[in-house]
């Protein structure tokens, strides 16, 4: 009976140690260094053909470079996902001195690790025409950009243009969050076809 007893207990042991050492084994911490986002005014791409009157507009592009590693490094040297949330302040057209937050979340996957990729939002020509009254000068209108990376929920990494850090979250009566105009990823605007490679790739499933 109390040889029973200490072999249930060993295997009782035994079962949990496994279970406890199981994660630790298996963790894999994530290291990412984001650089400070840029955005210019981009022409929409001319792909041949031709339409009579046909003149191509401006697009603002918003763009940072990111580069992932993981440690211990995968067989596959790939980062399954990752979630990048972007936020952007625009010039408020009906009220001056006051900014528009628009946001966009875009779940990044098969992201190949320790090299530069980049992660883009865009606003289209009809969106800079709504905040601008005209074609051009979409670039003019930005008051600010920032971007947070998260892995599994939790956030490694953060940058912004100008202001302090996390400054989207900060209360403030100058900018307020807005849906007036959509922000779009890279598959969504005239640019989803190219420059294929500098992109990391985009998933439309949630994260």
């Amino acid at each position: 009976m109390r040889m029973i007893r200490n072999n249930l207990l060993r295997a009782i042991s035994c079962a949990v140690i496994g279970i406890l050492s199981h994660p630790v084994a298996n963790a894999q911490s994530y290291k990412v260094e984001g650089e400070k986002p840029d955005f210019e005014d981009i022409v929409s791409p001319d792909l041949g053909g031709s339409k009579n009157g046909f003149k191509p507009k401006e697009w603002l592009e918003i763009e940072a470079k990111i580069k992932v590693d993981m440690s211990p490094s995968p067989r596959s040297k790939t980062a399954d996902r990752i979630l990048v949330k972007w936020y952007v302040a625009v010039e408020n057209p009906d009220k001056q001195g006051t900014y528009l937050l628009l946001t966009k979340d875009i779940t990044h996957v098969n992201i190949p690790l320790g090299e530069d990729v980049f992660s883009s939002v865009y606003l289209s020509p009809s969106s800079v025409r709504r905040l601008t009254g005209g074609d051009r000068a979409g670039k003019s209108l930005v008051y600010a950009v920032g971007y947070e990376v998260l892995v599994n929920g939790v956030k490694v990494a953060a940058e912004t243009s100008n202001l302090k850090v996390d400054w989207w979250n900060s209360a403030s009566d100058k900018i307020s969050r807005s849906e007036t105009v959509p922000l779009l990823d890279k598959s969504e605007s005239a640019f989803a076809h190219m420059w294929w490679d500098r992109y990391a790739e985009i998933s439309k499933e949630k994260y």
